[in-house]
């Protein structure tokens, strides 16, 4: 059985989840977790449950590639979780734009911003999963 990758949206409220099939050619949105002291406790057990190997964080880099105190907590939350799960790859994703392109696919599939609030996490989780998915297909011999 092939591992999965596992997309996350670091949020100061909500971190969203999506999870890629089997085969890594796909991201889905899994679920949101509450930000806070037991957030990488349970994103452990979502790597445990679903035989996660990659895990790819979202970087939100500014506009013109600087990092901000956003950057900042998505790399101290990526070392965290590298301490939690050593045998697992941990990665950082450039994630500009995402959360703007989330809600705008919320938007066209006809859901307006109260019934996107809890969506939006997941969806942003899974275009930054989706990225990297597409990236590695280049990368393949």
């Amino acid at each position: 059985m092939m591992n999965r990758a596992l997309g996350i949206d670091p949020g100061d409220s909500r971190i969203g989840l999506a999870l890629s099939d089997e085969l890594r050619m796909l991201a889905h949105p899994l679920q949101n977790i509450a930000a806070g002291k037991a957030a990488l406790a349970q994103i452990t057990e979502v790597i445990k449950d679903k035989a996660v190997d990659t895990v790819v964080i979202g970087l939100p880099k500014n506009m013109d590639g600087s990092k901000g105190p956003a950057a900042l907590k998505s790399e101290a939350f990526a070392e965290e979780l590298r301490k939690r799960v050593p045998k697992v790859k941990v990665l950082l994703w450039d994630e500009r734009m995402t959360t703007v392109a989330a809600q705008r696919a919320l938007h066209e599939a006809g859901r307006n911003a109260k019934q996107s609030k809890g969506l939006i996490d997941q969806v942003a989780a899974q275009l930054i999963l989706q990225g990297w998915l597409d990236s590695q297909s280049f990368l393949a011999p």
